[in-house]
C-alpha cells in the first residue's frame, strides 16, 4: 500500500463519509474567504505591564476608531471616552457609574446595546464557531442571540428587548458587561507577536508573563533579556548574576521576591558584611521610583549591587576561559587592574578606577570565587531552582518562543543578523562548527533548547548554558551583535572612549534595501512583498530618527516601552498593526496610569501611520493559515476521489 493511500485512510478516520468531507471542504472554503485576522507586533516591553495591559485592552486604539466608526456623531466625545473605558476597564469603571449615575437602568440598557453592537463589528470578520470559542461559557448563548439579532428585522425587536432587560432585572448586567467588554478585547487582536525583552528594568515582567502564558494567539522572539533570565532558570550561574545585578541596577526587586519568591538574604547577608564600611557610590540604583523605599535600603541595595557585580565579572571570566572559541578575551579585565595604583590597562592604555575597593579579590588568581561568593552563588542558584512560577514561565517561554518567526511574509527577530563588513551573511562558530544566517538561527535556537531541557549529556548541556550567556553579551549573538558588553567600563571609569559598544555592521547596513532584501530571501521569503520586523535598538524619534528603514522592507519598533528609553526616544512605543487593508504603525505616547486611565477616561494618545497598504483587500487564502487550508481542501478531495473510485470505504 502506498503512503498516499495510507495517509487518506487515516484522513478517513476523521471524515469517514463522502457528506463529512465535502462539509469541511465547505467549511474551510468559506473560511478562506474571510478578511485577514489583525496582528499585534510589539518589543521591548521590559517590564512595563501597566503601559503593556493598556496596549492590549485598547488594541492600541483600534477599539477606540472602531466605535467612532460605529457612533460617529451620535455619541459625544466624552461619551465615547467614557464608553471606551468601560472597555477597556469593565469592572473598575462600573464602580464609578454606579456611584455617579441617577438611572442606572437606563444607563444599563443602553450601553449593553451599544457594547453588543461593538462586539458584534468586531466579531464581523470571523466565522461564528471561531467567536463561539471564544465566547465566555456563561453568556454563550446570550451573545450569540444578541450579536446575530441586534440587526435582524422588527419582528424580533420585542425580542433583543426582552433579553436586555432580564439581564438588568435579574442583577447580571455588571458581569455580562465585563464578559463582553472582554470578548470585545479578545477579538480586536487576532494573533499578538512579541519581539522580544519581555523582562529587565520595570517592575512588572512577571505580570507581562502571567498574561501572556493565558493569552488566546501569542508568539515570543526571545530578545538577550529574555535569554539571560533562561539562562538563569536553565543553571548558568553566569546568567543568573546578571539577572540579579540589572534587578539591582534599577532597584527592581519586585519580579525577583514578589513575583518568583526569589530568596535575597544570602546576597544581603554577604554584602553587609564584606562592604559595610563601602560607600558603593558607583553602584547607587539608577532609578528609584518606588517612594517607600528608605535611604538605609538604597544603601543596601547598592552593597548587594556591587558584591553580585564582582561575582559575575568572576563568573564571566571562568566562562570566556572556557570556551575560547568565544573569542571574548578582551573581556577578560580583573587580570588587567593593578590593584595597588587602582588603574586598569585597556587596549594599551591605563585608566584610573573610581573604584578601587576589591577585598573579595585575590590579584593573583583574580576569578577564582571566595569560599563566602561560592556559597552565595549556591543558595541563589537553588532559590532559582525552587521557583515554581519562574518554571512556568519559563517553559511559557519556551513552548511559545523562538529565536525568529516567519509569519505571513514577514520576518521577526529581536536584534540582527550578524553580517560581514560587505553585507555578506557572518559566520559563527557554534560547538565547533560555523553556521550563518537561517543555519545559524536554527543551530542557536536548538541550542537555547538543550540548556534547559537536555538531561542526560552534561557536557553538551554545559556548552548550552554558556552558549546562552553568549547570546545575552557576545560579540556575533544574534539577539545583542556588539563587538563588547561594556559593563565593567560603565561602572569604574569616567573616561569615554573604553564605555563605548560598538555595534554590528547589521546596524550600519540595515538601512540599504538590498541588505534587507538578501536576509529575506535566505529566511525563504518573497522579497518584493516581505518585510524585517525587529525591535532592540530604540529608534530615537525625537531626533528625527524613522522606524521604517530600506525603503519599507524593515521595521525597527522598539520606540520606548521602557521608561529608562524614553528620554532617548521622545516617546512610549510602538505597535506595528497588520490587518486586511495593510501595515500600520501606531506610535504611543507614555501611559500615565492605570488609576489616571479609569478616574479621568485618559487612553494613551496614539497616532496610526500607513506603512504599506495592501493593492487588495487580505483575505485567509492570502495567508500562512490560508496555505495550509489550501493542503488540507486538496488531501480532503484526494479523499473524495478515492471514496467514490471505491480505494477507501465509508463508514455506515
Amino acid at each position: 500500500m502506498n503512503k498516499d493511500l495510507k495517509y487518506l485512510q487515516l484522513l478517513a478516520k476523521k471524515f469517514p463519509s463522502i457528506q463529512a468531507a465535502s462539509t469541511e471542504i465547505i467549511n474551510l472554503e468559506a473560511i478562506m474567504n474571510l478578511p485577514k485576522g489583525t496582528e499585534h507586533f510589539v518589543t521591548d516591553l521590559h517590564g512595563e505591564y501597566e503601559a503593556f495591559q493598556h496596549v492590549l485592552r485598547n488594541a492600541s486604539g483600534v477599539i477606540r476608531r472602531k466605535v467612532d466608526e460605529i457612533f460617529g456623531h451620535n455619541m459625544r466625545e466624552a461619551e465615547k471616552r467614557d464608553f471606551c473605558t468601560l472597555i477597556y476597564y469593565p469592572a473598575e469603571k462600573l464602580k464609578r457609574v454606579k456611584q455617579q449615575e441617577s438611572d442606572l437602568e437606563g444607563w444599563y440598557k443602553m450601553t449593553l446595546l451599544r457594547l453588543v453592537e461593538v462586539c458584534s463589528y468586531c466579531s464581523s470578520k470571523y466565522t461564528r464557531s471561531k467567536v463561539q470559542k471564544a465566547l465566555p461559557e456563561t453568556y454563550t448563548y446570550i451573545i450569540q442571540e444578541l450579536m446575530y439579532e441586534i440587526h435582524g428585522d422588527r419582528n424580533k425587536q420585542e425580542y433583543t428587548d426582552a433579553i436586555i432587560n432580564s439581564i438588568v432585572q435579574t442583577g447580571r448586567a455588571d458581569n455580562f458587561i465585563i464578559a463582553i467588554s472582554n470578548l470585545i478585547q479578545r477579538l480586536t487582536i487576532d494573533s499578538l507577536h512579541i519581539i522580544g525583552d519581555i523582562y529587565d528594568r520595570g517592575p512588572g515582567a512577571h505580570n507581562i508573563m502571567d498574561t501572556v502564558c493565558n493569552y488566546h494567539n501569542v508568539d515570543i522572539q526571545w530578545g538577550n533579556h529574555d535569554l539571560v533570565w533562561m539562562g538563569a532558570a536553565s543553571g548558568s550561574a553566569a546568567c543568573m548574576a546578571n539577572v540579579l545585578r540589572m534587578s539591582l541596577r534599577y532597584a527592581n526587586l519586585e519580579t525577583l521576591e514578589d513575583g518568583y519568591g526569589i530568596n535575597l538574604l544570602p546576597l544581603a547577608t554577604f554584602a553587609m558584611e564584606v562592604y559595610e564600611h563601602d560607600p558603593c557610590t558607583i553602584f547607587m540604583p539608577k532609578s528609584v521610583e518606588d517612594p517607600t523605599i528608605t535611604p538605609n535600603q538604597i544603601r543596601l541595595i547598592a552593597q548587594m549591587h556591587k558584591a553580585i557585580s564582582v561575582i559575575q565579572f568572576k563568573l564571566e571570566g571562568e566562562i570566556i576561559r572556557r570556551r575560547p572559541d568565544f573569542e571574548m578575551d578582551d573581556r577578560l579585565l580583573l587580570n588587567q587592574i593593578d590593584y595597588e595604583k587602582g588603574t586598569i590597562r585597556i587596549g594599551g592604555v591605563d585608566y584610573p578606577l573610581k573604584d578601587r575597593h576589591f577585598p573579595t579579590i585575590d590579584p593573583t588568581d583574580p576569578y577564582r570565587l571566595t569560599a563566602a561568593e561560592s556559597l552565595v552563588v549556591d543558595k541563589l542558584m537553588h532559590s532559582f531552582e525552587l521557583s515554581t512560577k519562574m518554571e512556568k514561565h519559563m517553559r511559557c517561554l519556551y513552548s511559545k518562543g523562538a529565536l525568529y518567526l516567519v509569519r505571513n511574509g514577514n520576518l521577526l527577530y529581536h536584534g540582527s543578523v550578524p553580517l560581514n563588513e560587505d553585507g555578506t551573511l557572518a559566520e559563527v562558530t557554534v560547538n565547533g562548527r560555523k553556521y550563518a544566517g537561517k543555519a545559524l538561527f536554527d543551530q542557536v535556537d536548538q541550542l537555547v533548547r538543550i540548556a534547559y531541557f537536555e538531561n542526560k549529556d552534561m557536557e553538551l548541556k554545559q556548552y548550552a548554558q554558556d552558549f546562552v550567556w553568549y547570546l545575552w553579551c557576545g560579540p556575533y549573538s544574534p539577539p545583542f551583535d556588539k563587538r563588547k558588553m561594556a559593563t565593567f567600563e560603565r561602572y569604574y571609569l569616567d573616561a569615554p572612549e573604553p564605555k563605548k559598544e560598538e555595534k554590528g555592521y547589521y546596524y550600519t547596513l540595515k538601512g540599504k534595501r538590498e541588505i534587507c532584501e538578501m536576509i529575506l530571501h535566505e529566511f525563504g521569503i518573497d522579497a518584493e512583498y516581505g518585510h524585517i520586523i525587529n525591535g532592540h535598538i530604540p529608534v530615537k524619534t525625537i531626533k528625527g530618527e524613522s522606524p521604517i528603514k530600506a525603503g519599507g522592507k524593515l521595521m525597527v519598533i522598539d520606540g520606548g516601552f521602557s521608561k529608562a528609553y524614553q528620554s532617548e526616544t521622545g516617546i512610549a512605543g510602538y505597535t506595528l498593526i497588520f490587518n486586511s487593508y495593510g501595515l500600520h504603525l501606531v506610535q504611543h505616547q507614555p501611559f500615565i496610569s492605570r488609576q489616571k486611565a479609569i478616574e479621568d477616561g485618559l487612553d494613551i494618545i496614539s497616532s496610526n501611520h500607513v506603512v504599506d497598504m495592501a493593492s487588495k483587500r487580505m483575505y485567509v487564502r492570502d495567508t500562512d493559515t490560508g496555505r495550509e487550508l489550501a493542503e488540507q481542501i486538496s488531501d480532503l478531495k484526494e479523499l473524495l476521489k478515492a471514496y467514490r473510485g471505491g480505494l477507501i470505504r465509508e463508514e455506515a
